[in-house]
């Protein structure tokens, strides 16, 4: 299927799991862009949590993937991590079951049944602790709005303007 840049659409997807402390970062992003800016009708925002295989059903006529997740890279804990295309690489989701299908495997398995989006970015920051707790660290909680922000910036470098909400005057 070819499309062309008017006919994009755009999947901005939530991952992790927000019982397990900073790995729900990449949720609470979501959140905060879904409440903090007006979305224009080709962005669909999806709370991808731990949903594995289910994912591929959301994939099917998708130009655009942009994924919010922790990131594993060696890098201190609030570092801010974008990927695109073929330098996803295998580290950004870790399997917390060895029952649990990571992103990777999802995208994997998209490409092989040609359904993988011609453009796929991670945008990500490096957890602190990833334990039973529903509480991000103070370390992620402080930077998740650069997290927001180099999201913002990374779908209007694909033409996705998501224009903030104003925020009511104080007294």
């Amino acid at each position: 299927m070819v499309h062309t840049e008017t006919e994009k659409t755009v999947l901005l997807l939530g991952l992790g799991n927000v019982l397990m402390g900073d790995d729900g970062l990449g949720i609470r992003v979501l959140q905060g862009i879904r409440q903090n800016y007006d979305l224009p009708s080709n962005l669909i925002c999806l709370d991808g949590g731990v949903m594995g295989l289910q994912l591929l059903s959301h994939m099917g006529g998708i130009t655009h993937l942009l994924a919010i997740d922790a990131t594993q890279t060696g890098a201190p804990p609030g570092t801010v991590v974008s990927l695109e295309g073929d330098d996803v690489p295998q580290c950004l989701t870790q399997k917390l079951s060895m029952h649990q299908i990571n992103f990777q495997e999802v995208l994997a398995i998209s490409q092989l049944q040609g359904m993988r989006p011609p453009h796929l970015m991670i945008c990500g920051m490096v957890p602190e602790r990833v334990e039973y707790g529903m509480e991000l660290t103070d370390t992620i909680q402080d930077r998740l709005h650069d997290l927001e922000s180099a999201v913002v910036k990374a779908l209007g470098d694909w033409g996705v303007t998501l224009v903030s909400r104003s925020k009511p005057a104080g007294p």
